[in-house]
């Protein structure tokens, strides 16, 4: 700014200008298409007058039967007057095919139901959220917690919170979203660690840009809070947040 004798006003505008621009332009060559990354949710939760209902999506697992032409077929063979090997072979083969169509659809209905008792826990764990979408109305969950009240095992568990979806009124979200570790207060009240990031997320947006506030400053406010965190702690969750240091933070 000296060297070039510009304004406050005239920096800013340059400080804009630069910040607009792409350092790595060639990186969108390979961008993915916006219609292949949609996501397509697994599960809704509607909330009906204070009510929370859940519904799985169906367009993935659409009502499977098995075909009527292949038990005319098996009944055909049965009611033939003549048995020989060629017609034993092959009412076995049909035989064994329907039994492995009833297994695949048996597992797909369980599926299902591992599907909707682990959401279903999800969603009366976490009932203030779903009903208010404030981020600090969620509570600690881990996948123990889950997979104790479902009776599923944590791997199962755990296999559904990372690759499932659910729609809301207030946004889409990865099951695994819902899941944090507990932190304690003053009072002793467990809270979770996702309500923690929330009130550092507001503190950092509501500080003076020109003047933007340290880890240990936030610390000290989270501490004044009632909320029991070191700097370090700050640090790791101010870098989850994806939210720079405070030096670069600083804005004219």
């Amino acid at each position: 700014q000296r060297g070039m004798n510009l304004t406050d006003e005239a920096l800013k505008e340059v400080m804009q200008q630069i910040i607009k621009l792409n350092p790595k332009p060639g990186g969108d060559a390979g961008e993915m298409n916006k219609v292949d990354s949609y996501i397509i949710p697994d599960f809704f939760i509607f909330n009906n007058a204070g009510r929370l209902e859940l519904s799985l999506n169906n367009k993935n697992a659409p009502d499977l039967r098995i075909s009527d032409t292949y038990r005319e077929m098996m009944r055909e063979y049965e009611r033939g007057s003549k048995k020989d090997k060629r017609q034993k072979e092959a009412v076995l083969f049909i035989k064994q095919k329907i039994d492995a169509a009833k297994w695949f659809i048996d597992m797909i209905k369980q599926r299902q139901q591992t599907l909707a008792v682990t959401m279903e826990a999800i969603m009366n764990h976490q009932k203030d959220f779903f009903l208010t979408g404030d981020e600090t109305n969620l509570k600690p969950m881990i996948l123990k917690d889950i997979a104790e009240k479902t009776g599923l095992d944590i791997s199962t568990v755990s296999r559904v919170a990372n690759s499932k979806f659910v729609q809301t009124e207030f946004g889409t979200y990865r099951l695994k979203y819902f899941f944090s570790e507990s932190l304690s207060t003053d009072s002793g009240e467990e809270v979770s660690t996702r309500e923690v990031k929330k009130i550092l997320s507001d503190m950092i947006e509501r500080e003076d840009k020109r003047k933007p506030l340290s880890d240990e400053q936030l610390t000290d406010m989270l501490n004044q809070k009632g909320y029991n965190i070191a700097r370090r702690t700050v640090a790791k969750y101010r870098e989850q947040l994806n939210i720079p240091v405070a030096r670069l933070r600083k804005q004219l």
